[in-house]
């Protein structure tokens, strides 16, 4: 009886709708928590190896191949 006048004064309809938008609620904070996270500061490392890896590339890339 007390499940049927609930239901009948909408409350179980209320609380299934809450539900529903506490999902997206609970995914955008934990999505801001991660973003922030994965933004934190790390330790300031230079680009030297991976630049240098690329010169040593383009140089190679722009040596004449003398064909057979």
């Amino acid at each position: 009886m007390i499940i049927q006048l609930r239901t009948l004064m909408g409350l179980e309809v209320g609380m299934s709708a809450l539900a529903w938008l506490l999902i997206p609620l609970v995914a955008a904070v934990g999505a801001g928590l991660w973003g922030s996270w994965a933004n934190r500061t790390r330790k300031a490392r230079s680009d030297g190896p991976e630049l240098d890896g690329y010169a040593r590339f383009r140089a190679a890339m722009e040596k004449s191949h003398t064909g057979p």
